[in-house]
């Protein structure tokens, strides 16, 4: 059985003191391992880096853009087999999985742009014959720890904007679907990176713990479950270091009376159940204003679910594959038997469907559930499954009252016909990412993503202009070259 290693120092490291299995999450069978970094390894890797950084930090931005731009080229070149790795080891269909990798490229077109995000800014004749300027240097080796269900897109999010800032990067991906993370790492040392500069340790908790502590790291960034970002964040604040931590969520979608039904359905069925649901974007409570719209919604995404199938990655007309581990089904369906004993009705039960095949693996069909309640705990918790939960409400007022209460502010939509509504919810509603009519509203990557209340834990935001900002620290620079023979007399009032 193949083991997974680590790169460090662009070779491929493999550390086989300790070793957890790999799942193909559509057969259910264990069909790799991966090793579970010790300390003595990851501190080997941050030694890596940072004999990497001054180097890479004295490298101008053009240089470091070019790259990024080869870079880019391979991950095109090479999508069929990173999209495999995925879908092998995520179970995600190919054409979701092709998704993420190109909006994961996206962020690699950002990244192309460090000569112009790093400009810095200047002032002449802020005083006489002074000038001043600000300009953003690199931190020096951060870190980046990544989450199973976007293995290639989220660490996009980070070491290409960190590694073009001139910083060293070591990623710490899931060890559940590690092998696309590391292979498109092995990418960046063909387009020409340095080694040392980019370095992937896979572990467990361990691993985490070291990333944490080391004073040699200076900022972390963070994606996954709200426990695990507030326990990231509160550590890594605590040794000193720059972190941002992006938490859970639980997505509501308000239908109003006057939506376009039929679209609103289409958009809830890709945004629910996309991924199996396995999405901090995902749309998991669809909220209707009065009974009229609520049974149209109901009726016609009962029969709209008819014709989804969830199955295996590599036959494209599925619409979503498993989930990741048994566990997790197990967890997904307790949520469902949960709503149920509580009093929601199950309108669409898709708890242990038929796939042909791939009778051991972990699938959980597209789910409906109807007349959920705020008190549920199928309600409160993030599932994290392809369930979509139905709250029936009289007015938008309720709705976004129901909305601003949750623990959770990543993302939202409203469905409507009506702009005075749209423009006051998206003015009034406290979540971060907001949709008209879009149900995914993932921010471009030159806009930035990220939450509000427990769904982020730090003041900036992923990608785009905060990425540069969390990357990078601001030196502010006030010059002057007296006039020849001009000598300045003493003071000591504060200078304006």
């Amino acid at each position: 059985m193949k083991t997974i290693g680590h790169l460090i120092n662009g070779e491929i490291v493999n550390d086989k003191e300790r070793c957890q299995d790999v799942f193909n999450p559509a057969t259910g069978k264990a069909e790799k391992t991966v090793a579970l970094a010790s300390k003595k390894t990851v501190e080997q890797a941050i030694l890596a880096a940072e004999s990497a950084f001054p180097g890479w930090k004295n490298t101008s931005p053009i240089k470091r853009a070019r790259v990024m731009f080869r870079f880019k080229e391979l991950l095109e070149q090479n999508a069929d087999k990173i999209c495999q790795l995925i879908g092998e080891e995520h179970g995600k269909i190919s054409h979701d999985a092709a998704g993420e990798l190109q909006r994961g490229i996206e962020n690699v077109e950002f990244a192309c742009c460090a000569p112009e995000l790093l400009k810095g800014e200047h002032s002449k004749n802020v005083g006489p014959n002074i000038d001043a300027w600000s300009e953003f240097q690199p931190l020096g080796v951060v870190a980046g720890i990544t989450p199973f269900n976007f293995p290639a897109m989220v660490p996009m999010w980070m070491f290409p904007l960190a590694i073009v800032c001139g910083n060293t990067f070591i990623l710490k991906p899931s060890e559940r679907d590690p092998s696309s993370t590391l292979y498109i790492a092995q990418l960046l040392k063909e387009a020409g990176l340095p080694d040392g500069v980019m370095n992937v340790v896979n572990g467990d908790k361990e691993a985490v713990d070291v990333l944490l502590a080391d004073q040699r790291i200076k900022a972390v960034s963070f994606v996954g479950s709200t426990p695990i970002a507030e326990y990231i964040y509160s550590t890594a604040s605590a040794n000193g270091k720059r972190c941002q931590a992006l938490g859970g969520a639980k997505n509501h979608a308000i239908v109003m009376p006057d939506a376009d039904m039929d679209n609103a359905v289409n958009q809830l069925l890709g945004a629910a159940f996309g991924s199996s649901g396995e999405r901090c974007m995902a749309l998991s409570v669809a909220v209707t204003v009065g009974d009229d719209a609520g049974n149209a919604l109901v009726a016609k995404m009962r029969e709209a679910m008819k014709g989804l199938s969830v199955g295996e990655y590599t036959n494209a007309k599925n619409d979503f594959g498993p989930v990741i581990t048994q566990v997790h089904k197990d967890k997904v369906n307790g949520f469902i038997e949960s709503a149920k004993r509580q009093g929601a009705d199950i309108v669409v039960d898709g708890r242990n469907p038929e796939v042909a095949g791939f009778e051991d693996g972990f699938f959980v069909g597209a789910t409906l559930i109807d007349k959920v309640s705020p008190d549920m705990d199928s309600y409160k918790a993030e599932i994290f499954g392809p369930v979509l939960q139905v709250i029936r409400v009289e007015t938008m007022q309720e709705a976004m009252k129901l909305i601003d209460e949750h623990e959770y502010g990543n993302g939202t939509c409203i469905f409507t016909r009506d702009g005075e509504a749209a423009r006051y919810f998206s003015d009034n509603i406290q979540v971060g990412m907001v949709g008209i009519n879009v149900p995914l509203p993932v921010p471009v990557s030159y806009h930035s993503f990220g939450g509000w209340k427990r769904s982020l834990f730090g003041d900036l935001h992923a990608y785009g202009p905060d990425g540069v900002r969390f990357y990078t620290k601001r030196k502010t620079v006030t010059q002057r070259w007296p006039s020849s023979g001009v000598r300045e007399g003493i003071s000591f009032s504060f200078p304006s």
